[in-house]
């Protein structure tokens, strides 16, 4: 139906053309009888037809009915008024050079008259193009909130492209929102509600530019990665839109893309700042409350140690001093834990490299860890040659103890806990492993293991203490030593492997 439509109207305006054309024909016929009347030499009536081809030239702006014109020119001012009269023969010569000038010349002014005009033409669009956006880059730079500049973009295309335009906006993750704003004529602007699901359906395919549903043609919004919303011009209007207004349609949806654009980078800077400023507290505060806590903790371990060694171990007293002495050491770890935290991610913390062997490092935190939880037998092993690893041997080593205390943690006495290196020639680096036989990791918490004040849920009783700071400084130290942390469930039964990998220097390869 729209093909036949658009057919119908192609055929009427053929016809109005052709009616034009043959009517100022006709009239310079009709004038140039009246000239000749007159005694007026064929020069002026050959004037008149080319003014008869001038005027077709301005009303109709089609190149082919202004040579059609031309020809037709020729051929009625031979057919009329040269002899013999009434036909197409020529008796003088000398009247085959004046038609054939006649057709040149009305061709060649015809030209320049439909050239001149379509120049015009295009001079009159670009400037209305220049004007709208224009008046929409000014409204858009003052625009305040993504609503306000989603509602001069339907304002200003509703008055100078397609009336009724509207605008739908999406939000951060890419999804429409479930109502739209719309501008019609003489009415204020209005939010309407419409079900959206089939939007991002239609705007899969989009070969033609614009996405055809039952009420409006969407036109999509980009930013350079990520959809900000859509131009919503009513169907039928739509459909009658001229090149010209469609070349000012992508002109001003562009420009209202970079606001959108603009305004969400905006608003992200605005977020990263305030997320760093209050990371930036948090971590002095919890700087100060270290330091604060470090001395009376150091000074309740002596003193409980000092008095667990004047106490016999079958006064009812030790096993209380045995709790305080604990629970301090517990706490001092957490401290200097905090501590080192802070000064990583301060960068106060320098990392220095130097060649360590990596089984003295396994062997020392599992000696550690040992020593705190006696009911525990962690089984080590490393390369039977000797393989130096370049590394901070202090941080390592507590990112190994962190590993193993959190092993602890989770798997029952007396669970296997495993601590291994390995070289992975292939990447050129050395591989760490702490494995147990505990409860594993849940998969809601897998994507979260390593952040910051992140507690499993798994176990409650068991990790009461836990504050989320042992995996997030292991995974900080590992990523200032260039390597890399990752958490997997054990796929040979119950329990969890934590892995991290450090590079190797290229002369340490064998």
């Amino acid at each position: 139906m729209k093909v036949t439509m658009a057919h119908k109207n192609q055929i009427k305006t053929a016809l109005l053309h052709l009616v034009i054309v043959l009517a100022l024909l006709l009239s310079a016929a009709g004038i140039g009888y009246l000239l000749r009347g007159l005694g007026l030499p064929e020069a002026n009536i050959v004037i008149v037809f080319f003014l008869a081809v001038l005027l077709t030239s301005l009303l109709i702006s089609s190149y082919a009915f202004a040579i059609l014109a031309s020809v037709l020119a020729a051929f009625l001012f031979n057919f009329l008024f040269t002899e013999p009269y009434f036909s197409f023969a020529v008796n003088a010569p000398s009247y085959m050079i004046t038609l054939f000038i006649m057709s040149i010349a009305a061709l060649l002014t015809s030209t320049v008259t439909f050239h001149a005009r379509r120049n015009e033409r295009s001079a009159k669009e670009r400037e209305l193009e220049s004007r709208a956006l224009y008046a929409l880059t000014n409204l858009l730079t003052d625009a305040k909130t993504f609503p306000e500049i989603a509602e001069l973009a339907a304002d200003t295309i509703s008055k100078s492209v397609c009336a009724g335009a509207a605008c739908l906006c999406f939000d951060e993750n890419g999804k429409p929102e479930d109502s739209y704003i719309q501008c019609l004529p003489g009415q204020a602007v209005r939010r309407r509600t419409e079900d959206a699901s089939d939007i991002l359906q239609r705007l899969s395919d989009l070969d033609t530019g614009f996405a055809a549903g039952p009420v409006f043609y969407d036109w999509p919004i980009y930013a350079k990665d990520s959809i900000l919303g859509l131009i919503r011009l009513p169907k039928e209007k739509a459909q009658r839109l001229s090149p010209a207004q469609v070349r000012i349609l992508r002109s001003m949806i562009e420009s209202t893309a970079l606001a959108m654009d603009r305004f969400r980078a905006s608003l992200q800077r605005i977020r990263l700042h305030e997320e760093t400023v209050q990371e930036r507290y948090r971590v002095n505060l919890l700087r100060a409350i270290s330091h604060d806590l470090r001395t009376p903790l150091a000074g309740m371990m002596g003193t409980s140690e000092m008095l667990l060694g004047m106490t016999d171990s079958s006064d009812p007293r030790y096993s209380l001093m045995e709790g305080i002495h604990h629970d301090a050491g517990w706490l001092h770890s957490l401290v200097e834990n905090i501590l080192s935290l802070t000064r990583l991610q301060d960068g106060m913390l320098a990392i220095s490299k130097q060649m360590e062997a990596a089984e003295e490092i396994l062997g020392g935190a599992a000696r550690y860890v040992m020593r705190h939880h006696l009911g525990y037998d962690i089984e080590v092993h490393a390369p039977e040659e000797l393989f130096l690893v370049p590394m901070d041997a202090k941080l390592i080593s507590q990112a190994l103890i962190n590993l193993l205390e959190n092993a602890v943690k989770h798997t029952d006495p007396p669970g296997e806990i495993c601590v291994s290196v390995e070289e992975d020639k292939e990447n050129h680096s050395a591989v760490f492993s702490v494995r147990d036989r505990g409860s594993g990791i849940g998969g809601a918490d897998l994507p979260h293991i390593f952040e910051l004040f992140y507690t499993s849920h798994a176990k409650e009783s068991d990790s009461r203490k836990g504050v989320g700071l042992g995996l997030a400084i292991c995974d900080t130290i590992v990523k200032a030593h260039g390597g890399t942390i990752w958490a997997r469930n054990r796929t040979d039964g119950p329990g969890a492997e934590f892995v991290f990998s450090l590079p190797l220097e290229e002369e340490n390869h064998g």
